[in-house]
């Protein structure tokens, strides 16, 4: 027999995981002195905590192991058990790779302008929502922020007819696969509260859910907006990404 301490120097397993595998059930020791409360190991565990801790290294948790070791597993189960982990791990690798690609982003941001960079991607899941929404197609560029400033009026107006509450920051959609300079189709939409009635301006839409979208936030005038989007396309270029669907603003100013 083995006291505590000299198991682990024969283990190479420290005193201190030796005490909590005790804790955990998963490693009694084979005799504790009833009068001193040392732990006494024999040679023959040595198997069991070997088996524990290779089946640590593959990443099963402590709970695991004691189910896999102690409640008579079938192979199946077993085999189960460690394919959820290898799904885990393959993720765990996917996220990995994509947040070394993201470090060489900002990488390059610093060798080419030797500073923080003034817009930071990050990935959102956005849920579904009801929205009153008013469209247009703008002849030019520099009249979107005039155009939307009337059809976001025209919004309000409707909603306050219907004496409905608008929610949220007022969501600018823009429909054009590509950037345009001209014939430029947007959507001013309000979420809201309350029951009302479509006009031939007013529609009630649902934009839809998106499981990943890329999200910038941008201070500034709205004259400066093409500096955020060239920095959220070159984003998704080097992150290996791709759009799909309209691009959405959210108006959040005070």
């Amino acid at each position: 027999m083995f006291k505590i301490g000299d198991f682990s120097k024969l283990s190479m397993v420290s005193v201190k995981a030796l005490r909590y595998y005790d804790e955990l059930g998963l490693l009694k020791p084979a005799q504790v002195d009833a009068f001193t409360g040392y732990r006494y190991y024999s040679a023959s565990q040595l198997s069991r905590l070997n088996r524990i801790l290779v089946l640590k290294d593959l990443g099963l948790s402590l709970q695991q192991i004691a189910m896999l070791l102690d409640q008579d597993l079938t192979a199946e189960q077993i085999q189960g058990m460690l394919r959820l982990k290898q799904v885990e791990l393959q993720q765990q690798v996917h996220e990995g790779q994509a947040r070394l690609a993201r470090i060489e982003a900002w990488l390059q941001t610093f060798a080419q302008d030797a500073a923080m960079p003034r817009y930071d991607v990050i990935l959102k899941k956005v849920d579904a929502i009801r929205v009153i929404q008013a469209q247009e197609v703008v002849p030019v560029r520099g009249q979107i922020g005039s155009t939307l400033g009337q059809l976001f009026g025209q919004l309000f107006a409707h909603l306050q007819q219907h004496s409905a509450v608008p929610t949220g920051p007022g969501i600018t959609v823009y429909y054009d696969s590509e950037f345009c300079e001209q014939n430029i189709h947007v959507g001013a939409c309000l979420g809201f509260v309350g029951t009302i009635q479509e006009s031939e301006a007013v529609k009630v839409v649902e934009l839809p859910a998106v499981q990943t979208m890329a999200s910038v936030i941008h201070h500034g005038s709205f004259s400066t907006l093409k500096q955020m989007y060239s920095a959220i396309l070159r984003w998704i270029e080097t992150n290996s990404y791709q759009m799909n669907g309209p691009n959405r603003e959210l108006n959040c100013s005070s």
